[in-house]
């Protein structure tokens, strides 16, 4: 028989054997009890009522169209350029002009006179988004942060870019060329500035200048307002219009490129641009402007 020492360590030894073959076969499953106790946490806390969890934009944009076409298409029509209950809203500038915030607050009180109800009920971010869709009907996506400044933009197109000289914009400026008030209106910021820097892209000759010369040897050069088979109107670069017979004319070139200047790249610094790119875009998001027709394919040409 074994000494009672020699006993003792044996069942000593024996225990810790058994300890260390306990803790290796617990220890992963105390682990994964952990990872599924986290998980259920994480779960719990995104289910939670309150809890605010992110939606893809093109989610957004389905459920503010499938908005549109239930509330506003009766009346609006579903493409958004009215029908027998109501006005256009995709084109006529007095809406294209007005800020997103504007929208709302117009969708918000209603205008009940005209028989628009108030759609207050839906919430200032399901009528946000219900604006943003309009504005995909309109051809431009929600309201962009400008890229420079607007008031140092105004000071450039009055003075050092002398844009001015032929454009007017709200009521203030020259009269030879396009009035850019509400040109910018369904545009972007990198669509304004290629206008700008680029005034001959796809230009159609027939838009630029023209130089005229009559049969009394008199030369006249400036855009051609309206033209016929017998007839045409010229505007020179003073802003003069001449209707001249086309049987008094001898030769009538067409120069092919733009009356506006074409290094607005290099005499307007990067900076000075932008400013004056998003003086036009904050113009034509004003809702103060005159209510006059734009097409901003038209360019900056004439």
């Amino acid at each position: 028989m074994k000494p009672l020492a020699a006993l003792r360590e044996t069942m000593r030894k024996d225990l810790m054997r058994r300890s260390v073959i306990s803790t290796e076969t617990l220890l992963p499953v105390a682990t994964n009890v952990c990872l599924l106790m986290f998980a259920a946490v994480v779960l719990g806390a995104q289910n939670k009522p309150g809890v605010a969890t992110s939606r893809p934009d093109a989610a957004l944009q389905m459920d503010a169209k499938s908005t549109y076409e239930s509330v506003c298409a009766s009346c609006h029509a579903l493409d958004g350029r009215g029908g027998e209950r109501g006005p256009d809203i995709v084109s006529r500038p007095d809406v294209v002009r007005k800020k997103d915030a504007e929208l709302v607050k117009i969708l918000t009180d209603g205008k009940t006179a005209a028989g628009m109800p108030s759609f207050a009920s839906y919430g200032d971010a399901k009528l946000s988004e219900l604006v943003a869709y309009l504005r995909t009907l309109q051809g431009r996506s929600r309201e962009m942060p400008l890229p420079g400044d607007p008031a140092r933009g105004k000071t450039l197109f009055f003075g050092k870019a002398k844009c001015a000289e032929c454009h007017m914009v709200s009521g203030q400026g020259g009269f030879f060329a396009q009035d850019l008030t509400a040109y910018a209106a369904r545009m972007d910021a990198d669509a304004v500035r290629i206008a700008v820097v680029n005034p001959n892209k796809d230009l159609d000759p027939r838009r630029g200048l023209v130089t005229v010369i009559l049969v009394n040897s008199t030369t006249l050069s400036g855009v051609a307002r309206n033209e016929d088979n017998f007839s045409l109107q010229l505007q020179t670069l003073h802003g003069v219009f001449h209707l001249l017979n086309k049987a008094d004319i001898r030769t009538l070139t067409y120069a092919g490129r733009s009356a506006m200047p074409s290094d607005y790249s290099s005499t307007l610094s990067p900076v000075e641009l932008n400013d004056v790119v998003s003086y036009l875009l904050h113009e034509s998001s004003s809702g103060d402007m005159p209510k006059a027709e734009n097409n901003p394919e038209d360019g900056l040409e004439d």
